[in-house]
C-alpha cells in the first residue's frame, strides 16, 4: 500500500484518486478551493463525473502539507496555470518523493513544461529531485472514473522512476506504458489541445469528417516538426501521449478544447464559450508557448498560427480555412 497525495480536485485529480484508493492505496487530497473540500468531503460526488461514488476512504484536506508530508507519491492535478503556485506552496513539504504531473501544458513566460515548472519552484526551495514523471495519454477522466479500458504513458528520463509510477498506477483496467522520452510526451499533452480546438471550430462550423481527417494528420505533423526541432523523438509523436492524445481530444465529446472550439464555430466569442464550457480550457492557455515555441525553433505551423487568429484576432473560421487550403502546394514531407 502507497501513501499518496494528490494535489488538485478537479475531475482528473479525482479520477485518479479514486483508483489509487480502489488499488488500496492510502490516498488524500488536497484542493485550493475550500468549498470543492467541503463538497466533496460531504457528497462523495464530483459534479462533473456523473454516476461516481467517491470511494469513503479517500481523505480529502484544506491543508497542503497534510497532502505532501509523508507520501511516497504526490500527484501535480491541478490547471496548468496553477502548477507553479502549487509547486511553490508544496515545495516545504517536498523532500525525497516522486512527483507525478498530470497537467498538460507550456508555461508561456519562460516556455517550461509542467515538469519544468514543478522542478525551478522546488530548487528554488533546495530540493533537486530527480523523481519527476509525466503522466499522460488519451485518459478523459469521465472514462477512468467508470473504469473503461484506458491506456497511458508514464514519462522520465529515469526510467526506474518511470517503472515505480507504472507500478503504482495500473490495473486491469489502467494500462500504462513508460517512455524516456519525457521532453516529447509533454510538448505532445500541451500541443494536441490547440488542434482539438481547431478540430472543434470546424465541427461547429458545419465541416465534415474528411476535414477533421485533414485536421488531426496536418495537426500531428506541425506537432512531431515542432518535437524534432527540439530534440524529442520520432517515436513519441505516434505513441499514446502524441497521436493517442490528439484522436481523442480531437473527437470526443468529453473534451473540452473540442466543444469550445465547437462555440466558437458556430459564432461565439471565445471568452463566452469557455464561460459555458464551465471548466478550464487548456488549449487557450496553450496558444501563447505555441507562438513562442514555433517562432523559436523556426518551424512552420500554420494550423497552430491560424487557430491563434481565429481565437485572439476574431477571424472568421471560414476564412481561416480558406488561407490554410489556397497556401502554397506543397510535399507531405516533413
Amino acid at each position: 500500500m502507497d501513501k499518496i497525495g494528490v494535489l488538485g480536485a478537479g475531475t482528473w485529480g479525482i479520477a485518479l484518486a479514486r483508483l489509487l484508493a480502489n488499488k488500496g492505496d492510502e490516498v488524500t487530497v488536497w484542493s485550493a478551493l475550500p468549498a470543492e473540500i467541503d463538497e466533496l468531503d460531504a457528497t462523495k460526488k464530483h459534479k462533473n463525473l456523473p454516476g461516481m461514488m467517491i470511494p469513503v476512504s479517500i481523505k480529502f484536506t484544506k491543508d497542503i502539507k497534510e497532502a505532501c508530508e509523508d507520501k511516497g507519491i504526490i500527484v501535480f492535478a491541478v490547471p496548468s496555470v496553477f502548477v507553479r503556485g502549487t509547486a511553490k506552496s508544496a515545495a516545504p513539504y517536498i523532500k525525497d518523493q516522486v512527483l507525478v504531473d498530470v497537467a498538460k501544458g507550456i508555461e508561456a513566460s519562460t516556455l517550461f513544461s509542467m515538469t519544468q515548472v514543478i522542478s525551478d519552484e522546488l530548487s528554488k526551495n533546495g530540493v533537486n529531485t530527480k523523481k519527476i514523471v509525466a503522466l499522460s495519454g488519451p485518459t478523459h477522466a469521465e472514462e477512468v472514473s467508470r473504469d473503461l479500458p484506458t491506456t497511458i504513458v508514464a514519462a522520465c528520463a529515469d526510467e526506474e522512476i518511470a517503472k515505480l509510477v507504472q507500478d503504482a498506477f495500473m490495473t486491469s483496467r489502467f494500462r500504462v506504458y513508460t517512455n524516456t522520452d519525457i521532453a516529447g510526451v509533454e510538448l505532445c499533452g500541451a500541443m494536441k489541445n490547440i488542434i482539438a480546438l481547431a478540430s472543434g471550430i470546424l465541427t461547429g462550423v458545419g465541416y465534415g469528417d474528411n476535414t477533421r481527417a485533414a485536421l488531426i494528420t496536418r495537426g500531428m505533423t506541425e506537432i512531431t516538426r515542432l518535437g524534432l526541432a527540439m530534440g524529442c523523438s520520432a517515436h513519441t509523436f505516434y505513441g499514446l501521449a502524441g497521436i493517442g492524445d490528439l484522436i481523442v481530444t480531437a473527437t470526443s465529446k468529453f473534451s473540452r478544447n473540442n466543444t469550445c472550439g465547437y462555440l466558437i464555430g458556430t459564432g461565439k466569442k471565445p471568452e463566452d464559450a469557455i464561460k459555458e464550457v464551465g471548466m478550464v480550457v487548456e488549449g487557450i492557455n496553450a496558444l501563447p508557448a505555441a507562438i513562442k515555441l514555433a517562432e523559436k525553433y523556426g518551424v512552420d505551423m500554420p494550423i497552430v498560427f491560424t487557430v491563434n487568429e481565429i481565437v485572439k484576432n476574431n477571424i472568421s473560421p471560414n476564412d481561416a480555412a480558406v488561407m490554410l487550403m489556397t497556401r502554397d502546394k506543397k510535399s507531405e514531407d516533413i
